[in-house]
């Protein structure tokens, strides 16, 4: 609860009013409290009722997506300004969309910024609170068909100029270098398993007592998994976030994408449960550690 905040002074005696936004109800009410010697109109703030934890994981997922897709478009497609800039690109644009969308997820009312799947079942694990797994998946993956929705608006001149439907594909979801599911499938679960552990070291009170600096955090996750793009990413595009996959590949199979081909079902899998796996065995060692 915040502490009221003095709008203005009337010079009417006998009657103090506080007014309290009502956020269920979405409007103000008066209360008349006692009287005094001045009016005293106050708005006592509450916190938006649409910051939530749930909202915070739709929109830091929404972000994730919108620019970390979209890097891989502008990259994939025809005849945008960056064709053919390359994997160090790519690399680099996910990693800022990540750090762009664990900020906006903090903002927005999660502070534990999972945008991600594996995550918040690692943590989950880490912790044995499982109370947000199930509503923190449903956001993301909203979040990511979402953002997903937007690359294909924002670039709808380009699906038509590429020829390809495997490269229009490759926009939204992952595809391996090389086919081979027993590999693909431990691919993800080593990023992810990276991902998470060092998540979780980066923030363990064994580093630094009382946690990273202040907005110091999401810089922290950006540059991990731009490491992890440019070390371990090669073999399968390294989703390691089954929101960031499945999400996109949904959005592909529903939008009315010029040019399309089928939405490769066949290797969903792998990016969905490899991570969740790698996630999992991170936040179980974690806990068997106390890091």
């Amino acid at each position: 609860m915040f502490p009221p905040l003095l709008l203005y002074q009337h010079p009417l005696p006998a009657i103090a009013a506080i007014a309290l936004i009502t956020p269920a109800a979405g409007y103000n009410r008066c209360i008349f409290v006692r009287p005094v010697s001045e009016v005293v109109l106050v708005l006592h703030l509450e916190t938006h009722y649409m910051l939530t934890p749930w909202f915070g994981e739709f929109m830091g997922t929404f972000v994730l997506i919108l620019l970390g897709d979209g890097v891989v478009a502008g990259v994939l497609l025809r005849k945008t300004k960056s064709e053919n800039a390359g994997w160090l690109v790519i690399t680099t644009g996910w990693a800022l969309a990540v750090m762009c969308g664990v900020f906006t997820a903090i903002a927005c009312g999660s502070p534990g910024a999972h945008i991600n799947p594996a995550v918040t079942l690692g943590f989950a694990l880490r912790s044995h609170d499982f109370s947000q797994v199930l509503p923190f998946i449903a956001a993301q993956l909203c979040g990511a068909i979402a953002g997903a929705t937007i690359v294909w608006l924002h670039f709808l001149p380009h699906w038509r100029e590429t020829p390809d439907a495997p490269t229009k594909l490759a926009v939204f979801s992952t595809s391996p270098a090389i086919r081979t599911f027993p590999a693909n499938f431990l691919s993800e679960v080593i990023g992810t398993f990276v991902l998470v552990f060092v998540v979780c070291a980066i923030f363990s009170k064994k580093v630094a007592a009382t946690g990273p600096a202040a907005g110091l955090g999401p810089y922290l996750v950006g540059s991990l998994v731009w490491g992890i793009g440019l070390s371990l990413g090669a073999t399968t595009g390294y989703a390691i976030n089954p929101a960031r996959d499945l999400g996109p590949r949904i959005a592909h199979a529903l939008l009315p994408i010029a040019g399309k081909g089928g939405s490769d079902w066949g290797y969903a899998p792998i990016p969905i449960f490899g991570p969740l796996v790698g996630g999992a065995l991170a936040g179980l060692l974690a806990r068997l550690l106390a890091i």
